[in-house]
């Protein structure tokens, strides 16, 4: 196969860049993170309740159509 020197410079490279990148993360703040964690969390159980609902109705349905 052709010239099989190793070189650490893609290496370097890809530290550098992971820490050019990582460098840019904006992280959220304290009353943000809690605003979002209370929306993941109504939502969570919103969709939790229409999901019972949904499973209590078609179990209903089951159980009728195989009372018959």
């Amino acid at each position: 196969m052709g010239d099989s020197a190793k070189t650490d410079a893609p290496k370097v490279s890809f530290w550098k860049s992971v820490k050019t990148e990582f460098n840019k993360i904006v992280w959220p703040d304290k009353k943000d993170c809690f605003k979002q964690s209370v929306a993941v969390l109504c939502v969570s159980i919103v969709l939790g309740f229409i999901i019972t609902f949904m499973d209590t109705l078609i179990q209903y349905g089951i159980n009728f159509i195989t009372a018959l």
